[in-house]
């Protein structure tokens, strides 16, 4: 049986402090409302007719302002302290979203859109800064594994809803989600206390090309970045095939996030405690190939369970995979530079983000579903192949 694991980390979880309880609370409230960004292609398309091509440009323009926000929210974060920076980004967001319905224009849906993945993006440096600083050392683990909870338990509310409120009133979206955001702000608000605000970041924390003079790391991102780009068609052309081409309705795309989300909080926490001794090129290999069958199988699927089952195939592949990524950037990083390859390596998803949201709704658009589920197995195939010789990385004992 595998159920002690999960009874162990709940153990674990119990003796959080409540700031990291706090912290956990209002992810869960805004990630229960999370809906706009899920649903974004499938309103430009289908409520104010935007063609896929048009589609892809927003959301190409949403991932390159967050690769520009997400450093600059950090060094603000260590600047004013992570307490004020999230309740302002929280606010800024929901407002941001209350703006959507009223713009109707190419200009206006692009203005709206930079505001809202500044707000939006730039809130996440902050989020996770302020989960470290909510925990003694010791007990810092733990706090990350709880924030990873909140976000997959409200993920499975959050799109299912938006599928829903979808078949209903696409503005609906918009107004669900911006009143989930203020109600998180109003709960770090009311039960969070500032933290002290830190000293402004020397140069050599900040995210810099000096890591990328590390050729694993450099191998690492490059081996990455195709099935990165395969990932992220599941917020953009995904909803699309289904509606279009599979006949199925906004609200079956929703439940599909509730499907990925349960699945992650129920065994992602058994699968890498049974893969942890596994070599890492064999964790990542094994989550892009996964990956790449997954996305692959949506190519010759028509029946929902079909569906489904290749959602899941590919969910299989995101809780071996994107643990084992992470910590293998971890395990190769310097124990004082950890920043600059971390940074490096949440850039290079943003840059999959702008590049795979653009160009997966460029080739559904250009040469079909076909092309682009063949593409889709192809590119993670090619990441598991260069992950099966990723240069295993030295274990290094901490102070």
């Amino acid at each position: 049986m595998i159920h002690w694991p999960v009874m162990e980390a709940w153990r674990e979880l119990s003796g959080l402090p409540r700031r990291s309880w706090v912290l956990a609370a209002a992810t869960l409230i805004n990630r229960m409302g999370t809906m706009a960004v899920p649903f974004l292609s499938l309103y430009l398309i289908r409520s104010l007719g935007f063609s896929p091509a048009a589609a892809g440009w927003v959301l190409a323009l949403y991932g390159a302002t967050a690769l520009v926000a997400a450093p600059l929210a950090g060094r603000l974060a260590d600047r004013w302290g992570t307490s004020r920076l999230m309740r302002l980004s929280l606010v800024g967001s929901g407002l941001s979203m209350l703006a959507f319905p009223w713009a109707a224009s190419f200009a206006a849906i692009a203005a709206v859109t930079v505001a809202l993945a500044a707000t939006t993006e730039g809130f996440r440096p902050a989020g996770m800064a302020a989960v470290a600083e909510s925990s003694p050392a010791h007990l810092r683990k733990q706090a990350y594994a709880l924030h990873r909870l909140a976000v997959n338990l409200g993920m499975s509310v959050g799109p299912a809803l938006g599928g829903f409120l979808a078949g209903v009133s696409f503005p609906m979206i918009w107004f669900v989600d911006s009143a989930s955001t203020f109600a998180a702000a109003l709960v770090l608000w009311r039960w969070l206390p500032p933290a002290r605000a830190r000293s402004a970041p020397e140069p050599d924390a900040v995210p810099s090309a000096r890591a990328l003079s590390d050729g694993r790391l450099r191998y690492f991102l490059l081996a990455l970045l195709p099935v990165a780009l395969v990932f992220f068609q599941h917020e953009s052309s995904f909803s699309i095939y289904l509606v279009r081409d599979l006949k199925l309705s906004e609200s079956f795309y929703g439940l599909l996030f509730t499907v990925n989300t349960v699945m992650i909080v129920l065994l992602e926490v058994p699968i890498n405690h049974a893969t942890a001794r596994w070599p890492v090129r064999r964790c990542l290999a094994l989550g892009a190939a996964l990956f790449a069958a997954g996305f692959g199988a949506y190519g010759i699927v028509s029946a929902p369970w079909q569906v489904i089952a290749a959602t899941a195939v590919w969910t299989f592949g995101e809780m071996v995979l994107f643990p084992s990524m992470s910590a293998y950037v971890g395990d190769i990083a310097p124990v004082d530079r950890r920043g600059e390859y971390m940074g490096l390596y949440m850039m290079a998803f943003s840059l999959a983000f702008t590049a795979g949201a653009w160009g997966g709704l460029i080739t559904y658009s250009r040469l079909g579903p076909g092309a682009l589920w063949l593409l889709a197995f192809v590119a993670a195939g090619v990441s598991a192949a260069f992950f099966w010789r990723v240069p295993e990385p030295e274990r290094r004992a901490e102070a």
